[in-house]
Parts: C-alpha cells; sequence; structure tokens
C-alpha cells in the first residue's frame, strides 16, 4: 500500500486472524494519567499512588499467548515491507494489544514505546491515515500507566491523536476514537487540572453507541458511566438496549480473535448488573 492510501478493509468486519482486535482505551488507564498531580490532603499521611498501582480492569492474562503471536506476525510483516502503510498501523496495534497483558513496567513501556515509534513516523508520512493517530494515543494510554507526573503531559498529545483519527475515520474501531475520547473526558479532571469534562464525555460516548450501535462495548461503556454517575433513568435504557444487542452480538463477532474481549465484556456485564440492581432499587 503507497503511503496515505487508508486501508479498505470495512471496520465493521470481525478480526482477521488475530489482527484486528477491537481496541479501548480502559477507564483505569485514562485515570492513571492524572491521579497522581492531584494536591495531597494535609491530613492524609498516604502518598498518591503510582499509575500502575492504581487498580484497573484487566483482561485474562490466558489470552496473552495469543497476543504475543499477533505482535510477532505483525512485527515479520512490518519488517518485511517498513514502507506498507497497514503494515505500519498493524504493528502499532498488536503492540497496543500486547501491552494489555504486561507483567511489569518494563514490559508495558518497552511495548508502548514501539508501538509510538512505529505510529508516530506513520503519521508523519501519511498523516491522512486515521489508524496511524489512532494507534499512537493508543500506545501513549498504554505509556502514561508507567509514568509519575509525566503521564499529565500525555494527554494533550492522546486526546489530538483521537480527535484526528475521529474526523478522519470516526467508525474506526467500532467507533473507537469517540469511545476512547469519551472515556478521557469522562475520567480525567476538569480544567485547570486537565482535560476533564463531564459534558464532552457524554457527547462522544452516545455517539460511539449511536454509529456503531452492534458494539456491545459501546453500551457498556455508558452503562458504567451513568452507574458512576447514578444516572438511574439512561442506566435503564442503556441495560435493556445491551440486554436485546447481546444475542445478535455473539452470532456476529465470533472466532478466536474475539474470545478475550467476549470474556472481558462478560465479567463487565455481569458486575454492572449487580451494581444496577442496587442502584435502582434505591428509586
Amino acid at each position: 500500500m503507497e503511503p496515505g492510501k487508508v486501508s479498505a478493509t470495512p471496520i465493521s468486519a470481525a478480526p482477521s486472524g488475530g489482527c484486528r482486535a477491537a481496541l479501548r482505551l480502559r477507564a483505569g488507564v485514562l485515570l492513571m494519567l492524572i491521579l497522581p498531580a492531584l494536591p495531597l490532603p494535609a491530613s492524609s499521611a498516604q502518598p498518591p499512588k503510582k499509575p500502575a498501582e492504581i487498580p484497573m480492569s484487566t483482561l485474562s492474562a490466558r489470552f496473552s499467548d495469543a497476543a504475543q503471536i499477533q505482535l510477532i506476525n505483525a512485527r515479520k510483516k512490518f519488517h518485511a515491507d517498513t514502507n506498507n502503510v497497514a503494515a505500519a498501523w498493524a504493528l502499532g496495534q498488536a503492540c497496543f494489544w500486547r501491552g494489555e497483558f504486561a507483567t511489569d513496567d518494563e514490559e508495558r513501556t518497552a511495548l508502548a514505546n514501539e508501538g509510538i515509534a512505529i505510529c508516530r513516523a506513520l503519521t508523519i508520512r501519511a498523516p491522512t491515515v486515521p489508524e496511524g493517530h489512532y494507534y499512537l494515543a493508543m500506545n501513549l494510554g498504554q505509556l502514561a500507566r508507567t509514568k509519575w507526573l509525566e503521564a499529565l503531559g500525555i494527554v494533550k498529545e492522546l486526546e489530538r491523536g483521537l480527535k484526528l483519527a475521529c474526523g478522519m475515520s470516526p467508525r474506526l474501531d467500532h467507533a473507537g476514537p469517540d469511545r476512547c475520547l469519551g472515556q478521557l473526558y469522562r475520567d480525567a479532571p476538569g480544567w485547570p487540572i486537565s482535560v476533564g469534562s463531564k459534558s464532552k464525555a457524554r457527547t462522544h460516548l452516545l455517539r460511539a453507541v449511536e454509529l456503531a450501535p452492534e458494539f456491545p462495548e459501546n453500551h457498556l461503556e455508558l452503562i458504567e458511566t451513568w452507574l458512576m454517575w447514578k444516572e438511574r433513568k439512561n442506566l435503564q435504557r442503556d441495560l435493556d438496549a445491551l440486554a436485546a444487542l447481546l444475542p445478535k452480538a455473539r452470532q456476529q463477532l465470533t472466532g478466536e480473535a474475539w474470545a478475550a474481549h467476549w470474556d472481558d465484556w462478560e465479567r463487565r456485564w455481569q458486575a454492572a448488573q449487580s451494581r444496577s440492581a442496587e442502584l435502582l432499587k434505591k428509586k
């Protein structure tokens, strides 16, 4: 593929050979960008936690081997033709995905830096390719997990990459740019500390569902947001929407490439239903 030419692969198609895994920036990753910089209360004897110590939702470790194979194959394809645009962003994607299973900061940093270097170079030589900007942002999110105060400086570049991808290809990764922007604005503190904005979060998360209503992740993010904000009416609506969607999604998103995601979605869905029952009971 020539530099600047966007892949014609349908973005709504199921992953091919494990190389099209749907990705997201988890709320925990984004929260890690900003918590270390918050002022410590005078009465507190505990220092703020290092980003990697802040709990976050994780994928099951039993899928790490498949992620490693995906990364090895992506490296081979890229190094066989470093001018191939699709191979470049696919390597950035694979670095992020393998980083989801990293067991320590050193491993996560190395994977993130590899993905960042590949994608940053791609955005320079092929600036109209949305995947370059998107997977650059995803790997920046991984790098932020390993940082302390330096993580704050990553937020703006991360936000910029997602915005560029959103403008170029809003349906990329099943509305991934809007989904990730929604998470970023939801979980970061507001001005002047960071970019957080409840109204922006709402706009982007709702837009992700509008653009890709068939994708469970988009509905789960909304449900988890309504639980966070205790918005009962919206919560009930989206619980019903996801319950109706899941049977069809299970038939469409099948195969080994989706296994890790279904494992994650099913656990989060069960947890969301349990938490929702408690919240809705308090009416």
